[in-house]
């Protein structure tokens, strides 16, 4: 029975163009070209946690005294008296309202300013220091930085990125280089340490977009690596890469206190995000696999969901581009930045997470 329902999964008809089985592109030593093979789709999971244990050693050795000796703090929050009815409250729901504090209250004999003040304290324990939160986006900026600058290396001559329409024409007898295998190992590795990390990790408000966000870029990569279509997914990943670098590097600027050189980074940021996600990426990118593909190649059900992640994509970009334009609008007003729109609060409403697309808090005393 699980023969007949993979067997029924993996349909020619559902994954591969009309007239191409699995053995037309099963990677063999009496092929013309290189083909991707489904099973190295199994490599990013180790991989991550190699990405892992090297960002630890980083955070340690590298991040930590780099930022120590930029004047960042590692200081911790004071902690809440111990109060075991209390804790085992708070392990239940972090989040607290005026009528568990009022039973709270007269339960433990206590006033509700007291009981008040105590989930105060211990929500405070359970935030990072900023010099933790630094080292986050030193580690996020730093692999940006190189995923970027390696996929424009080996991007260089590759005639796709000069002309779109390359992706589709040959398909799908496009052969794969040990470079592309690479690009694709190691940017599927990042996103599924950011996925399995995410959940100890500084939280932030756009928790649950991110873990979408995460998800949705690893289907992408391992839909486009099964059905050959890595030469778009290269310009995906590339296009995506670019402006990551100047928010985590506003994000680190922000946390050492150098302010002007936040503001000045976030400018560009800002600016390079809307070219980027709301003006390539829709413009160029999408149009390309909406309207030149079908021009091109005949249609298979497989391209159809490709496409449909990469529309869910741009519908992320579109709800982060309105709230990085909320906080530059108040930046503008105020002459300052007010907050940062998805840092960890602490009021006791808040549940939050850190993003690879949060915007910078301006505000360095707040």
């Amino acid at each position: 029975m699980l023969r007949a329902l993979l067997n029924k999964f993996w349909d020619e008809d559902v994954w591969l163009p009309p007239n191409t089985t699995w053995e037309d592109i099963t990677p063999g030593p009496d092929k013309a070209v290189v083909y991707a093979d489904y099973r190295h789709l199994l490599y990013p999971i180790p991989l991550a946690f190699v990405l892992i244990a090297l960002r630890q050693v980083l955070e340690k050795y590298w991040f930590a005294p780099f930022g120590r000796s930029l004047g960042i703090k590692n200081t911790r929050p004071k902690k809440a008296p111990s109060n075991s009815k209390l804790e085992l409250a708070y392990t239940e729901c972090p989040k607290i309202k005026h009528k568990q504090i009022c039973a709270l209250a007269k339960q433990l004999d206590m006033s509700e300013r007291q009981v008040e003040r105590w989930w105060r304290l211990r929500r405070s324990q359970d935030k990072p220091s900023t010099l933790v939160k630094f080292c986050e986006n030193m580690w996020r900026c730093t692999f940006y930085l190189y995923n970027f600058s390696y996929g424009i290396f080996i991007l260089w001559d590759k005639e796709w990125l000069w002309d779109i329409d390359q992706c589709y024409i040959g398909y799908p007898h496009q052969g794969l280089t040990p470079d592309i295998w690479w690009y694709y190992m190691i940017s599927a590795a990042f996103y599924w340490s950011l996925t399995i990390s995410q959940f100890w990790d500084v939280r932030r408000k756009d928790f649950w977009q991110m873990f979408v966000h995460h998800i949705a870029t690893i289907l992408l990569l391992s839909f486009s690596w099964v059905c050959n279509l890595h030469r778009i997914g290269t310009l995906v990943l590339l296009l995506h890469d670019c402006a990551d670098i100047f928010l985590e590097a506003a994000k680190a600027a922000k946390y050492a206190n150098y302010q002007k050189l936040c503001d000045a980074i976030f400018t560009v940021f800002t600016a390079l995000w809307i070219m980027t996600r709301l003006g390539i990426y829709p413009f160029y990118i999408i149009w390309s696999t909406s309207i030149r593909a079908p021009m091109l190649l005949p249609m298979f059900a497989a391209y159809y969901i490709f496409n449909s992640l990469l529309c869910l994509l741009l519908a992320l970009h579109m709800v982060w581009t309105w709230l990085i334009l909320q906080v530059a609008y108040k930046a503008i007003n105020a002459g300052k930045m007010e907050g940062d729109i998805r840092s960890s609060s602490s009021e006791f409403s808040d549940s939050s997470h850190q993003s690879n697309h949060s915007t910078p808090n301006r505000n360095s005393k707040k």
